[in-house]
């Protein structure tokens, strides 16, 4: 276990508490937390990124006997760990926050490094898409509106007959 920082929790909790920590991170690429905890977490990810790099069977397993879900290692080993293939280390970094309110603990954003501008392409591509399904959605209003104009035409000619 990396550090000696025991964040108040019984081992087995605080290595729980850290797996789902790292799991979370590897699958969002953010997470907020105390400082901390995103300490030891990058200690943890960090580790989890280089067995990834590796990519034998044996890092597989034991990237597996770290990780909780399948699906968070078959992304670390085919997406994250091939980004970070030509850095040494430093995959991770924690950004503080400021005081927590109510027990003012410190807290922190930890991020993938590179993360940030993967969010904001999946950001501009979710306005595009939305501003694509918005002009579709009042193209069909208006032809909606165009028939029931038509509609009402042709009642108003039929009662005039």
């Amino acid at each position: 276990m990396p550090g000696t920082r025991k964040l108040g929790r019984p081992t087995a909790h605080r290595n729980s508490m850290l797996r789902g920590m790292v799991t979370y991170l590897l699958e969002n690429g953010t997470i907020e937390t105390t400082v901390y905890r995103a300490k030891e977490v990058r200690s943890m990810t960090e580790k989890m990124i280089t067995l990834g790099k590796k990519n034998t069977l044996a890092s597989r397993r034991a990237a597996l006997s770290y990780i909780t879900k399948k699906e968070v290692v078959k992304k670390l080993f085919d997406q994250i760990a091939p980004e970070y293939a030509d850095r040494n280390g430093g995959y991770t970094s924690v950004y503080k926050l400021g005081p927590r309110r109510g027990d003012g603990a410190e807290m922190a954003i930890i991020r993938l490094v590179g993360f940030e501008d993967k969010k904001d392409e999946k950001a501009e591509d979710k306005a595009d898409k939305k501003v694509k399904a918005d002009k579709t959605a009042k193209a069909v209003e208006s032809d909606k509106k165009e028939e029931k104009t038509d509609k009402a035409k042709e009642v108003k000619e039929a009662k005039a007959e």
